[in-house]
């Protein structure tokens, strides 16, 4: 691949859906990491699990938002395997909230599927997965 073609691959990451993306994501690093931060801080012995797993899902989300600005194939190969690893997350603890909610006694940014972010958690790799797709080069899409 060429540099201008590395370039046209990094413009077409953030460019359009892509910077919604991004602006989204970059909302969820601060929404993520503050909320984490502080529980960890002031009461991690009420429920250590949640607060981690919230702080686990800030660190996905600044990567995932890191690799859609840096752009290039290998950022957008990275951020679509991060992406689906922060589905099946965002699914197992949704899950597993609903199935155990004893498991959780205070939510995780990822408890129920999202739904105290308006289930953001879950909506946002699922079009981040489809946006990555979409951008993969016709000759690769087999």
């Amino acid at each position: 691949m060429t540099s201008g073609e590395a370039e046209v691959s990094r413009r077409r990451l953030i460019s359009g859906p892509g910077t919604l993306l991004v602006w989204l994501y970059g909302v969820m690093v601060v929404g993520a990491v503050s909320r984490s931060a502080y529980q960890i801080a002031t009461e991690f012995d009420r429920a250590p699990l949640a607060y981690s797993l919230s702080a686990v899902a800030g660190v996905v989300y600044g990567f995932i938002t890191y690799t859609l600005v840096r752009g290039g194939e290998t950022a957008r190969r990275i951020a679509l395997a991060c992406c689906v690893a922060e589905l099946v997350g965002v699914l197992t603890v949704g899950t597993w909230t609903l199935v155990e909610p004893s498991a959780f006694p205070d939510a995780t940014v990822w408890s129920d599927f999202g739904m105290g972010y308006l289930f953001i958690p879950v909506l946002l790799p699922v079009s981040a997965i489809y946006w990555l797709r979409r951008g993969v080069p016709r000759e690769d899409a087999a």
